[in-house]
């Protein structure tokens, strides 16, 4: 049995050989101990000191030095087109408002598969495609899990998220 006890970033990779693969989806790429199955067959013990996200093309470093490499499964995804960038901006922030995990590309907006998500992007005068491709949301600017941030939680707790208007009393809004 293999065993990964620590995580090697894509960055700092460098030309090294793999010993195996493991393709995970997104959600099983957010772990820190579980036995798993690499693409070649062996049973890998990853056993991290925390809850880590695993981003498409991580190392998982072996006890014998060997490095297990991390692909990104292909999921099934919708991905959200517009004319302009300006209703993909507005698209954007009505999906982000419902902290909807979401994969921004130049010309389109990625989520997991959400019929009622789906018609209100519709709504919005967007056209929505099933596309099946491996999924890094944005990690977001608390840390969260994406391929921009390595961090391991999403957390509101030491911020008023209360909006003052000028007057200074809070406003109403979704949040």
């Amino acid at each position: 049995m293999l065993h990964a006890g620590s995580v090697i970033r894509k960055a700092q990779l460098g030309p090294r050989a793999f010993v195996d693969t493991i393709t995970l989806d997104r959600q099983s790429r957010y772990r820190r101990r579980l036995l798993l199955k690499t693409d070649g067959g062996h049973e890998l013990m990853l056993d991290l000191a925390e809850a880590t996200y695993l981003a498409d093309g991580d190392g998982l470093l072996l006890r014998d030095g060997g490095v297990v490499l991390v692909k990104a499964a292909a999921e099934d995804l919708m991905e959200i087109h517009t004319t302009d960038a300006l209703a993909l901006a507005r698209i954007a922030w009505h999906l982000g408002n419902r902290h909807t995990p979401a994969q921004i590309t130049a010309g389109a907006i990625l989520i997991q598969p959400d019929h009622v998500l789906a018609e209100m992007v519709e709504g919005l005068g967007a056209h929505v495609h099933r596309v099946k491709q491996p999924f890094e949301p944005e990690g977001g600017a608390y840390g969260g899990h994406g391929p921009l941030h390595s961090g391991h939680h999403h957390h509101h707790g030491d911020h008023d998220h209360h909006h003052h208007g000028p007057s200074g009393g809070a406003r109403g809004g979704d949040a």
